[in-house]
């Protein structure tokens, strides 16, 4: 099963920059779409949104121009789910979708990035506590978890072009990245990438908009269940193209829809 995710920075410009036709060659299982800035009536009845052969659901904030995500694949799943749940009510405003299968969920999901005018380091880290313990909760639930986003945070210096500049930066603050380390060391989730590929200079993001100019990010991950991060067969980020500040992040588990 092949798992693409990227976010887009507007699908509306991304689609003009050719991703809907790069799309289109990956023979992915599943792709997961964030930051669409865009809502759902104008993208899901017009073709250049559409794959063929693919099932393609959306949640938007209802607020024009502002975060969405999107799930497509080959596959109709047996339930979609909008939101985690959180009581803060920041997780409805088109930042989760999720699509369930027998024994398998996969999400797509856009953190709070504490850059704008809508979001504040305060609304980030309410996200991710609420986050943490939904994670440790489905621990105990007999279903494995694929979570695709963007994170809006970095977790090691190898994922951050310069981490000593960076660490008073919201994204590699202290904070944000011992919660990542509780999620991987603590409940025991895998970052599917590190999995398979332990490079250095591996970034997701890049705020100039051009590979290699300026400082890289590596926020874009795909974090499993345990018994999942066995089944990481291959993982790349493609940095041929870009269609957004941010680089899809692809990969191959040992498993079959």
């Amino acid at each position: 099963m092949r798992v693409i995710s990227l976010s887009v920075d507007g699908i509306f410009q991304a689609a003009q920059r050719g991703l809907f036709d790069w799309l289109d060659s990956q023979d992915a299982d599943v792709i997961c779409l964030q930051d669409l800035r865009a809502l759902e009536y104008e993208v899901e009845d017009q073709e250049v949104f559409q794959l063929e052969g693919y099932f393609a659901y959306y949640f938007d904030s209802g607020t024009p121009h502002y975060n969405g995500v999107a799930i497509y694949t080959r596959k109709q799943p047996k339930a979609l789910i909008f939101g985690l749940g959180f009581s803060s009510g920041v997780d409805m405003e088109g930042r989760y979708l999720q699509i369930d299968y027998e024994q398998l969920s996969i999400g797509s999901m856009l953190a709070p990035s504490a850059t704008s005018e809508m979001e504040s380091q305060e609304v980030k880290i309410k996200f991710f506590d609420d986050l943490q313990g939904h994670l440790d909760k489905i621990t105990r639930k007999r279903r494995e978890f694929i979570f695709c986003g963007n994170w809006a945070m970095a977790h090691t210096p190898r994922d951050v072009t310069n981490p000593e500049k960076n660490e008073h930066e919201s994204g590699f603050l202290p904070h944000e990245r011992q919660w990542l380390s509780q999620v991987f060391n603590q409940i025991g989730y895998v970052d599917a990438f590190r999995k398979a590929n332990k490079d250095p200079d591996e970034y997701s993001w890049w705020p100039s908009g051009t590979i290699n100019e300026g400082e890289g990010w590596r926020t874009d991950m795909q974090i499993v269940s345990a018994p999942i991060g066995h089944r990481v067969e291959h993982a790349a980020i493609y940095k041929i193209q870009q269609f957004s500040t941010h680089l899809p992040v692809i990969v191959d588990y040992d498993i079959e829809l």
